[in-house]
Formats: C-alpha cells, sequence, structure tokens
C-alpha cells in the first residue's frame, strides 16, 4: 500500500476507535465509589436545594411587593387620567405576575428535589 494509504487507514481505524471509546464512556454512569461518598453527594444536593428554596422565596417576596406597588400606581395612574403611565404599570404588573409564575413553579421544583433527596437519604441509611 501507499504511504498516503496507510496514513488514511490510520485516521479512520483511530477515528472509530475514538468515537467508540467516547460512546463507552458516555453510556457508563458515574457511580460513586463508596456508599459514604453517595450519602455525600445526596447531603450536599439537599444543601443546595434548600439554598434555592431560599432563594426562590426570597424573590417571591419581592416579586409581591412589587405586583402591590404597581396595582397602587396602576389604580392611581387611572384614577388621575395618566393613560400613558396607566399603561406601563400594567406592563409591568403583567411582568411581575409572570415572575411569581416561574418563582412558583421553582419553588414547587425545588421542594420536589428535597422530598427526593430525603427519600434517597433515608433508602441509603436502611441499606448501610
Amino acid at each position: 500500500m501507499t504511504k498516503f494509504g496507510n496514513k488514511l487507514t490510520a485516521l479512520v481505524l483511530g477515528g472509530c476507535l475514538a468515537i467508540s471509546v467516547g460512546a463507552a464512556a458516555q453510556a457508563t454512569p458515574a457511580v460513586p465509589a463508596t456508599p459514604n461518598a453517595e450519602r455525600r453527594n445526596d447531603r450536599k444536593d439537599l444543601r443546595h436545594d434548600r439554598r434555592d428554596v431560599r432563594h426562590d422565596r426570597r424573590s417571591l417576596r419581592r416579586v409581591n411587593r412589587d405586583r402591590v406597588q404597581d396595582r397602587r400606581d396602576l389604580v392611581q395612574d387611572r384614577r388621575k387620567g395618566n393613560i400613558k403611565d396607566a399603561r406601563k404599570d400594567a406592563r409591568d404588573l403583567r411582568h411581575d405576575r409572570r415572575e411569581a409564575r416561574a418563582d412558583r413553579r421553582d419553588l414547587r421544583h425545588d421542594k420536589r428535589d428535597i422530598r427526593h433527596d430525603r427519600r434517597d437519604l433515608r433508602h441509603d441509611r436502611r441499606r448501610g
């Protein structure tokens, strides 16, 4: 075979080998080395989820305060006849409503994650 043919064959075989090794590495799950490492990871995940819940609650309180203020401004602007300002306040109110909905959804998901993490920890404790 020519010099070019040998290089091409080696390149193709090397590429196939790299692809198969990469696929095998992705197919194997990342398993902690010991049960203690698994529990440690679950506890760490639980801490992160609790932190996320605190953050989501804080954000939801802030958005609710903004909604109250925007509602108050909207009523005042309508009473005074400021149509332009009333439209802006209505837009802000819709935005705050979407934000509150997203924060409540995040809070639900984080609480679900906490429930699952606690269940995993209980399961790990019973297992040994």
